[in-house]
Formats: structure tokens, C-alpha cells, sequence
């Protein structure tokens, strides 16, 4: 705590006796008890200022007698008071009291979801981007039978122009690359070639 924090305390910012006993939300007042068991209320909007006697206090801080104030909240199985001295002032028609459930720690992990599901998005973004570029391994050269050669496909091969510039014929080409389609030659692809004849 700083070395200030005495002066923001009931026990220094109020008169001997005074204590605060609650707090009316509708109309943002502060309500204490003297010594001598009065009410006062403090200005509209702050906690400390000039005390007043209260006028029209909500009943659960209104009541003279403590004991019966007890009693009441008891009956509704409501703690009487904090430690801090407040009392519960939310009553309904029927003088029940509404609980508040509020779980700060389900509100903040709801807040930080779409946080953590964004992250999670980019870091499987990151992931097949790196996985997508990273280059896969290099295909196995092609194993040709007997004395023919490997040879890539580039763009504008035919397989007429390929037996020419090898000194075969086209059928000598669909021999060795059984299943070989000429219309349908691709770039990159690998076939396999008779060794060059000498003309």
C-alpha cells in the first residue's frame, strides 16, 4: 500500500463515531450512523462531503434498531454486514434481497477468447505458409533399361521431334516409356531415350 492510502479510510475521513452503513445506487448517496444511533447521508455522487441527516433512506439502513435489522436479514439468510460495515440495500418489492453471482474470472476468459482464438488462426496461418515453402524433397531421376538415357521434357518437345533429333522413330519412343501418351507431353516430365544414332 502507498504511504498515503490512511487518508482514503472511514476512520480518518469520518467524525469519531460515524461509520458508513451503505450506499443507495439510484441515488448515489452514501448513508452513516453516528454514535447515537442517527442516520446521515452524504452529497449525491461522493463518497465523502458534508453530512446531512437522512432523509428518505432506504429502508434496509433506515431501521433504529440494529438488532432488528438482523433479525430481518437473517430470516432472508443474508449476513447482516461486511467486515467493511456495508449492508446489502438491493431488496425487491417483497423485501427479498437479489444476489449478485458474478464470476470475474468467467468474464475475463470470455473477453480474452477471441484474443486467443486470433492467435491461434495466425499461428496455423504462419504454419502451412512455412510448411507450404519449404521445398519437399527433389524427385528420384528416372531408371532407364539398357543403354537409353533419362531425358526432362522441356516446352515445345514433341515426341516426332525428339526421334528426329535421336535418329528413331516415334515407335521406338512408346517402346521404352510403355504407357507414354505423345499428345499429352508435359514440361518436367521424364522419359527415356534411345542414344543418339550418328547419321
Amino acid at each position: 500500500m502507498g504511504r498515503w492510502t490512511q487518508y482514503d479510510e472511514d476512520s480518518y475521513r469520518l467524525p469519531e463515531g460515524m461509520k458508513r452503513v451503505g450506499y443507495d445506487s439510484d441515488t448515489g448517496r452514501y448513508y452513516y450512523r453516528g454514535s447515537d444511533g442517527s442516520l446521515w447521508e452524504g452529497p449525491q455522487g461522493a463518497q465523502y462531503g458534508e453530512l446531512r441527516p437522512a432523509q428518505g433512506a432506504p429502508a434496509c439502513v433506515a431501521a433504529d434498531d440494529h438488532t432488528q435489522d438482523e433479525d430481518e436479514e437473517a430470516e432472508i439468510g443474508v449476513p447482516s454486514s461486511r467486515a467493511d460495515g456495508y449492508r446489502p440495500l438491493a431488496v425487491d418489492m417483497d423485501g427479498t434481497v437479489q444476489a449478485r453471482h458474478t464470476s470475474r474470472t468467467d468474464s475475463a476468459y470470455r473477453v480474452l477468447l477471441p484474443f486467443f482464438l486470433i492467435i491461434a488462426a495466425v499461428l496455423l496461418l504462419v504454419f502451412r505458409l512455412v510448411h507450404a515453402s519449404t521445398p519437399g524433397d527433389p524427385p528420384e531421376p528416372i531408371q532407364c533399361p539398357g543403354t537409353n538415357e533419362a531425358y526432362t521434357v522441356v516446352r515445345g518437345d514433341t515426341c516426332w521431334g525428339l526421334s528426329q533429333a535421336r535418329g528413331c522413330t516415334v515407335q521406338d519412343i512408346l517402346d521404352i516409356n510403355q504407357g507414354l501418351k505423345c499428345e499429352a507431353l508435359q514440361p518436367g516430365e521424364d522419359i527415356c531415350l534411345p542414344p543418339v544414332h550418328a547419321a
